[in-house]
């Protein structure tokens, strides 16, 4: 029994994804009266369900500023909560399979998906309700599709994929194969979209190609900001959700019979009608129609599946973190397209659009804005609060400049230019309070009316459609690539040491990881066959990982235990750009309800490695993980000489630069 519930403040549903289970436990309890009246809506119910958590809640965050962010009910249901600024998250199960690690995990998760989906208008609880929440139906069912169909796709991975068990993107290692395809990306592809008259202004920054959930080859352009591994674990759970591997294919078949959907997975669907609910796919229609019936995948190993061809579309608008010459902005808004090469293999593009300054500016604004605020709610006013770079003299002459420049636009700017000529009368008028507390309140609508302008350029579906590379040009990059790679062959893993059974090698300083294939599904090849005890080694590994990540949270860095009739090992360490391995220090040790370790739930190791730099100023700081299992009649000796041997075998193919 699982639910994922996103509400506001006042209790107001603004999303809910649930399993067939809790809907049928939620029909029990709010099922017809005894004068036969009508049992209400599922929103309604659910509604009633989880108003009194949300008001308590609420009340405690008002009168104490804490809240609780766990607890277990009678019936053994596990309710993990967290607040992130005026959005409640709320993740149930109540079937035994997940716990609080588990359910605050996806919690991250979803956060991390609103904020691809939504950008800036994550940081305006009024905004993001207007988004999750539309008024329209067909809008708001549609929506919520689309958010239930990547959290379906994220758990799925999440049991299946290793690079989604241990956050890190898994790359496909044969050295010439692969640098040929950068080099063909790079001299090639990009610089024939970015020199056409058919881009529309729109300019490649990024483009890799995936095989399934794993990446292939990775090109990034001169004046591209570096794509951080969160950000792409993140594209290439979009990517399954939309192309879904015979794999997951599969198992999210079967999900769909165990939930209260009717639509089918990742299939395009009419329209849906007012009061319909579901967790498809919920993409409006997948963006390209490129591949010619008659082409077939010639390479067995691929495991492919045949799925028809989707419907001509837009790219998707993710927004992503970016650092480029002009400023920093968290979430920068690109546009990203997902071509479908073969099934089971697909070209990514990424491109920045003409208007992308104008989310750096709005960045800019909301943190200057945001400092601000933080100084006066200390106390910190009249020109103490001015001292603080950049000064409010800098910000009244840039938003000046930059109202201007919008007002020859479409955008509408009213509402932000009557709010910052308040704002300037409040702080520069003799007549106004100048820098004080009163100024607060002004600050928080300068915040919402700047997220406002960001959400009418790049959010809203209007916004979505000014640009995109001509379908043209679309169908030449495909045909490029596909030329490129149609004769390619089977890709080698490295060879594993004697009683070794299972290996992940994890470069956390880029987020990429080596591994040995792991499917057990009947159709699919693994390098542990299929059957009973490839199932049963899977479920040791996954475990595995959940207990190193419980060593990593209590400060340990080493572990190795016997588990029956295996062995296991798990070693977390750094070394520097030359690969000599740096000295062990002790680690932050972590609170039991910490965000969950990891890189896409949270940037656990971007801010481990931050930490360790600490003690190795002016020089670059690398950090890695490996988890082995070997057979436990293997000495340990042997076992601890064979993880040094793996680790240096596979220290050289980890330099490919993918990245």
């Amino acid at each position: 029994m699982k639910c994922l519930l996103v509400a506001s403040e006042s209790a107001e549903l603004l999303f809910y994804s649930t399993d067939q289970e809790f809907e049928q436990n939620l029909q029990e309890q709010y099922g017809l009266t005894d004068e036969g009246h009508k049992p209400p809506a599922f929103e309604d119910s659910i509604s009633t369900r989880f108003a009194p958590i949300i008001i308590s809640c609420s009340s405690m965050i008002d009168r104490i500023d804490d809240c609780y962010t766990s607890f277990t009910t009678e019936s053994n249901h596990i309710y993990v909560l967290h607040q992130f600024d005026e959005a409640l998250y709320i993740a149930v199960n109540g079937d035994g399979d997940e716990k609080d690690e588990d359910l605050r995990r996806k919690i991250y998760v979803m956060k991390k998906l609103m904020e691809v989906h939504f950008g800036v208008v994550t940081l305006s609880g009024t905004l993001l309700k207007r988004e999750l929440r539309p008024h329209d139906t067909v809008q708001r069912n549609r929506l919520w599709r689309k958010l239930r169909g990547l959290l379906g796709t994220y758990s799925q991975l999440r049991e299946q994929d290793q690079s989604f068990l241990v956050e890190a993107v898994e790359r496909l290692i044969h050295p010439t194969l692969c640098e040929q395809c950068i080099e063909f990306l790079e001299r090639r592809l990009v610089h024939q979209i970015n020199n056409s008259m058919e881009r529309a202004g729109e300019e490649v920054l990024h483009a890799f190609i995936l095989v399934h959930t794993k990446l292939l080859a990775f090109y990034s352009s001169r004046n591209a900001s570096t794509l951080t591994s969160s950000d792409l674990l993140a594209l290439i759970l979009m990517v399954q959700n939309r192309y879904p591997s015979s794999e997951l294919e599969d198992q999210l078949s079967e999900h769909v019979e165990n939930t209260s959907v009717p639509e089918v997975f990742y299939t395009p669907e009419p329209s849906p009608t007012e009061g319909s609910s579901g967790a498809g796919n919920g993409e409006e229609s997948p963006i390209f129609q490129f591949v010619d019936p008659d082409i077939q995948m010639a390479e067995d190993s691929l495991q492919t599946l045949e799925v028809p061809p989707p419907d001509p579309a837009n790219p998707s608008r993710v927004f992503l973190e970016a650092t480029i010459k002009e400023g920093f902005c968290p979430m920068m808004p690109h546009s990203m397209y997902s071509l479908q090469l073969w099934p089971g293999i697909t070209l990514v593009l990424l491109t920045k659009i003409p208007s992308s300054q104008v989310a750096i500016s709005i960045y800019f604004f909301l943190d200057t804005l945001a400092s601000l605020e933080k100084r006066l709610s200390e106390g910190g006013e009249g020109s103490s609060a001015l001292r603080s770079p950049p000064p409010l003299q800098d910000l009244r002459s840039k938003m000046d400049k930059f109202i201007r420049a919008l007002s020859g636009s479409d955008v509408q700017t009213s509402q932000l230019q009557n709010t910052w000529t308040e704002f300037k009368n409040k702080a520069f008028s003799r007549g106004g309070p100048g820098i004080s507390k009163e100024l607060l309140p002004w600050c928080r609508n300068m915040k919402t009316q700047l997220c406002g302008v960001y959400r009418q350029c790049f959010v809203m579906e209007s916004a979505e459609n000014t640009q995109r590379l001509a379908p043209s040009l679309q169908e030449r990059s495909l045909a490029l690539v596909q030329e490129k790679l149609e004769d390619w062959k089977d890709f080698l893993l490295v060879k594993k040491f004697p009683g070794l059974i299972h290996f992940i090698y994890v470069d956390r300083t880029a987020g990429q990881m080596i591994s040995p294939s792991f499917n057990v599904t009947d159709h699919s090849t693994s390098e542990l066959g299929k059957g009973p005890l490839a199932h049963f080694i899977k479920s040791k590994v996954w475990s595995l990982v959940g207990t190193t990540r419980h060593f990593l949270q209590k400060g340990y860095t080493t572990a190795t235990f016997r588990d029956g009739d295996y062995y296991f090992c798990y070693f977390l360490w750094f070394e520097n750009e030359t690969g000599y391995k740096l000295d062990v220090i002790d680690i932050p040790i972590l609170p039991d309800d910490s965000a969950p370790i990891g890189m896409l739930a949270w940037d656990y190791y971007r801010k481990l490695l931050r930490y360790y730099s600490k003690y190795h100023h002016g020089e670059a700081v690398k950090c890695y993980e490996l988890l082995t299992m070997h057979l436990g009649v293997i000495p340990s000796d042997y076992v601890l000489q064979h993880c040094c041997q793996l680790a240096r075998k596979l220290w050289e193919p980890s330099r490919i630069p993918l990245l």
